[in-house]
């Protein structure tokens, strides 16, 4: 049975950071694609970062190029999503995902999901 188990959200101030967890079990992150998503209420789930399975190639949407680092440690079989500057726009539902996406950033393109952790950004 494939698990993504998220981790990590809270509250922080607008220039804080935050670091998401994402333990999988029953699949391997060395031959998986990972990707991280976000959802407000009453807007589509849109892809923040992810990770190409063929050869790790990192993607980023542009409002966080520069503040958001994704990367895997396989022998903890967990992904992580580095969150820096945070900004009260990034408030939302953030979901990892694992497959074997070709457009990385697209939720369409993956089969396992974690259960989404929200992250908001307020003074």
């Amino acid at each position: 049975q494939v698990q993504l188990v998220e981790s990590g959200g809270g509250l922080v101030q607008p220039g804080e950071s935050l670091r998401l967890s994402c333990k999988a079990s029953g699949l391997s992150l060395r031959t998986y694609g990972i990707g991280w998503f976000r959802q407000v209420p009453g807007r589509a789930r849109e892809g923040v970062a992810c990770a190409h399975p063929s050869d790790g190639t990192t993607l980023y949407r542009d409002s966080v190029k520069g503040r958001f680092t994704v990367s895997r440690d396989i022998g903890e079989n967990t992904a992580y999503l580095q969150m820096n500057v945070l900004r009260p726009e990034d408030t939302a539902v953030y979901y990892c995902a694992a497959g074997f996406p070709t457009l990385c950033l697209l939720p369409s393109e993956y089969d396992f999901w974690g259960q989404g952790a929200q992250v908001s950004v307020s003074s």
